[in-house]
């Protein structure tokens, strides 16, 4: 039965068929009374308006709606607005199965038991019409809404005046072009947001500009990429600033369409922060190859560019005598000090140094051997550290010169919120699981990273490796960052566990990779049960008993009972299968 699963579970992608709607050829203008609507302000329409906006102010987080009803209400939405208002039937199913808030604020105007459990006894789809055809909506709530516009911010984003669509011909010509460039439709609103001035140009002029960027020699993916990480470089001219950071990045020998590997749509970016951060970077005395392996190995310090603190310390090190060669050697081996938050670290170092009398000499000699391991450490201040040890600034003094890491033990913040458990361990192991967690954006010395270093299980070797697997199967960097802070359990799994989980995602049921990064808790199931129930879903899929567009999540997350209920109990033979699978 396994073996059907290839070509019977394609089911992520499949269109479900809407049946012929019973709406009158265009909207009805009426005038009644509905007391859950509000009034449209304008001198031209007398017929009451539906608004999602009004429907669920007072419940920001409404009650979920049953798959049967929600179905029913994208239906309705999609008749409405592909046969009714007539607009292209791509359009009309995209706005209506990605507006769940404006669904529920429509559902939510019509008598509806809703129940997964019980049968539905009233006739959705019919109640929905009924109520469309006296309540025309706003049309740009959903629209916005499926653009990837949060509901809480739809109403700065409402045009006053119109309702409909259509009638905002430009905003509409805009959003197509964007959309067959390649632009994913829950990202243009992002862009409506940033650049909303790009939304006023012609489809000519936009493909225009799209047109440019690929002139430099950037492929289009990278194009869409970038436009949708900083919308602001379709508006006016070609942005100068970041044509010139392409040509540094050549000269380093980095191709053009390595930056936006490693560009996250949540980040704002600045191309002139990234021109000063290489000045900086040569001045201090970084070649070519130097600026190439640094920014190979840790792309942030181009994105986000070096620290402010940074310069202090480097003052600060110059002063106490210091080789710029060795500080150079620490920025090279480990790019985290060139940030404003370890250099913050070493500063602290440097002050606690001083005010228990140790000499510049012994400085130097701490900061050259154990730069790397005091950056990632806030420290308390002398006076409480010889307070708690009850010991003299001179003793302390000695203390730390006869074993500099007893700086770490004895004074760091993070070892008495671990009660000690750090100091008994390598604190380069330690760090080497912080420098990982630090790439995926968790901060040091803060609740955030306490919880992480408890629920990543590993070394960070092991962890680096495991995220190393999913990305090497072809998902986005920054998308698998965000599925391992989602579902840290990934990461706890063996490689061979995760590489298994993923072929049979991909060669057993056909699916692409790219599926799980709205559903990272897949791999948190346990295999061999997905094995069972994928063979069974084929073989009810085979005799046309299950729904046919079932998402992965439904099979994979639904609980034993539900499980049965819904993929076993369906079939008069399903019970019997099921116990021989």
């Amino acid at each position: 039965m396994i073996s059907q699963l290839s070509h019977n579970v394609i089911f992520l992608f499949h269109l479900p068929i809407h049946k012929k709607s019973v709406f009158p050829p265009n909207p009805v203008s009426v005038s009644v009374k509905v007391s859950t609507f509000i009034g449209y302000n304008t001198t031209h329409l007398h017929f009451p308006v539906f608004s999602a906006l009004n429907s669920t102010h007072s419940c920001p987080s409404p009650k979920r709606l049953s798959h049967i009803v929600k179905t029913e209400g994208q239906r309705v939405l999609m008749d409405y607005l592909y046969l009714t208002r007539g607009y292209n039937y791509l359009d009309a199913e995209y706005i209506s199965k990605n507006s769940p808030r404006f669904i529920h604020g429509l559902v939510s105007k019509i008598n509806v038991h809703d129940d997964d459990d019980d049968d539905v006894d009233v006739d959705v789809a019919r109640e929905l019409r009924k109520f469309l055809r006296f309540n025309p909506i706003n049309e740009f709530e959903p629209f916005f809404e499926s653009l990837g516009v949060n509901p809480s911010e739809l109403h700065l984003f409402l045009p006053s005046g119109i309702m409909f669509l259509d009638d905002d011909h430009v905003l509409l010509d805009s959003f197509h072009t964007l959309s067959s460039y390649g632009i994913p439709r829950n990202r243009i609103g992002k862009i409506y947001k940033e650049a909303k001035e790009i939304f006023g140009y012609a489809g000519e002029l936009l493909l225009s500009k799209f047109q440019a960027y690929e002139d430099l020699g950037l492929s289009r993916s990278t194009v869409i990429k970038l436009v949708v990480c900083c919308p602001s470089l379709l508006v006016g001219d070609i942005n100068s600033e970041f044509v010139a950071v392409l040509d540094q990045l050549k000269k380093i020998g980095i191709g053009n369409d390595w930056i936006v590997n490693y560009m996250s749509c949540s980040r704002t970016y600045s191309w002139k922060r990234m021109i000063d951060n290489m000045q900086f970077l040569r001045e201090v005395g970084y070649s070519e190859k130097h600026m190439h392996d640094l920014f190979m190995e840790n792309p942030k310090f181009l994105l986000e560019g070096v620290g402010k603190v940074v310069y202090t310390f480097l003052d600060r090190s110059i002063e106490l005598g210091l080789e710029m060669s060795v500080i150079y050697s620490y920025f090279t081996e480990y790019p985290h000090i060139l940030s404003n938050k370890y250099a913050k670290n070493l500063l602290e170092v440097v002050d606690f140094l001083c005010f228990i009398g140790m000499g510049k000499d012994d400085i130097v000699h701490i900061l050259s051997n154990y730069m790397h391991l005091l950056s990632t450490r806030s420290f308390k201040g002398p006076s409480t550290v010889c307070k708690e040890l009850k010991v003299e600034k001179a003793d302390l003094c000695q203390i730390i010169k006869d074993d500099p890491l007893k700086l770490i033990s004895v004074a760091s913040k993070l070892e008495k919120k671990s009660s000690g458990k750090i100091s008994g361990h390598d604190p380069r192991i330690y760090l080497q699981k912080v420098n990982f967690l630090q790439k995926l954006g968790y901060a040091e010395n803060t609740e955030e990273m306490a919880k992480a270093l408890k629920r990543f299980r590993g070394r960070g070797d092991q962890l680096q490796e495991r995220f190393d697997c999913l990305v090497a199967a072809g998902l986005d960097y920054n998308s698998v960052v965000e599925m391992v802070k989602r579902a840290p359990m990934i990461l706890n799994q063996k490689k061979d566990v995760i590489e298994k989980k993923i072929d049979f995602l991909r060669n057993v049921l056909g699916c692409p990779v790219e599926c799980v990064v709205g559903f990272p808790s897949y791999f948190c199931h346990n295999l061999e049960k997905n094995i069972e129930r994928f063979s069974m879903y084929a073989w009810l899929k085979e005799r046309n008993a299950v729904n046919p567009a079932f998402a992965l999540s439904n099979i994979v997350s639904a609980n034993d009972k539900r499980f049965v209920k819904y993929f076993v109990d369906v079939h008069p033979e399903g019970p019997t299968i099921w116990k021989e699978t």
